[in-house]
């Protein structure tokens, strides 16, 4: 996934000179060839991620197209002063790219750890949130956010846990679920968004449940979300972040309003972290491993079936 962020950002750069990379002292080996073909479009604004917003929002409204890159430990939550204020409330058209969300940097400790920025960025009013599930979602995800003249907060997961998308997008309309497998209407439905997708994927193929990835946090289709109520017999989200202002929370939202269904969310739980250790570990300590996730989701469907 992110070597799709990196090839579809050296596209945009050659189309357009006004793309330009800033980073906050972070992904050199990532940026090597976008540094050696760009160097002009390339900014490292060292360990000072606030400032980087500024600059940001300064380039921006100078007709600039800053792609801002950092850790989502940094960039959102330790800036999101700047970003409300610098970016979102002017509408600068500025793409915040948050590596390493949920529990990537596992071994590192609650400081790297990135479970809330969905929920932090899901509250800044015009601020759209994309959670993209794999590199084939990430590159329509890019392009998508080049060619949106809003504030854009794009999250990038774990990598390398497989694919959910065999094929190219035919379309990328925001605020869409995206289809993955149909089940049986009497049983729940799942949707999952960022790195969850692989394993909804995999627990809806053996369980025989519909799925659906959510790239979109902000804005979710009302519409979207009401076709996957009436396909289902409740819904289970599925998230590497906080189960408070996530995308489960997104989605009781929008059904406590339109359609009414009742709701599991899976997540992280509302504490921080008593360990640490490993990705897969935390993974299962947390009960976001497709084992834990498996036995949840077939509880709650025969809890909807009684």
């Amino acid at each position: 996934m992110r070597g799709a962020f990196t090839e579809a950002l050296v596209h945009l750069a050659q189309a357009d000179p006004n793309v330009l990379l800033l980073t906050g002292d972070h992904g050199y080996e990532l940026f090597d060839e976008f540094r050696r073909l760009f160097p002009d479009q390339f900014m490292n604004a060292g360990i000072a991620e606030q400032n980087m917003i500024g600059m940001a929002a300064g380039l921006a409204r100078l007709g600039f197209r800053p792609f801002v890159y950092a850790l989502a430990a940094f960039v959102p939550v330790r800036t999101v002063e700047q970003i409300k204020l610098d970016v979102a409330h002017d509408g600068m058209p500025v793409v915040l790219i948050g590596d390493g969300a949920g529990f990537v940097y596992s071994s590192l400790g609650a400081s790297h750890h990135s479970t809330e920025d969905m929920a932090c960025m899901r509250a800044i009013p015009g601020l759209q949130v994309l959670s993209p599930a794999d590199d084939v979602e990430m590159t329509a995800s890019m392009h998508y956010a080049y060619h949106c003249s809003a504030p854009l907060y794009l999250r990038i997961g774990k990598s390398g846990l497989g694919r959910v998308h065999g094929n190219p997008l035919p379309g990328f309309n925001p605020g869409n679920l995206l289809r993955l497998r149909g089940g049986r209407s009497d049983r729940p439905g799942l949707i999952a968004t960022g790195s969850m997708g692989p394993t909804a994927l995999s627990v809806g193929t053996d369980l025989g449940l519909s799925v659906w990835s959510a790239p979109f946090i902000k804005p979710l289709n009302v519409e979207s979300i009401r076709a996957a109520v009436c396909m289902t017999n409740g819904l289970v989200t599925l998230e590497e972040h906080s189960i408070v202002g996530g995308l489960g929370s997104a989605i009781a939202e929008i059904t406590s309003e339109w359609q009414p269904t009742r709701i599991l969310r899976i997540g992280v739980r509302d504490q921080f972290p008593e360990v640490c250790g490993t990705y897969s570990f935390l993974l299962q300590h947390n009960g976001l491993d497709a084992a834990a996730v498996r036995l949840r989701v077939q509880a709650f469907a025969d809890l909807m079936a009684t």
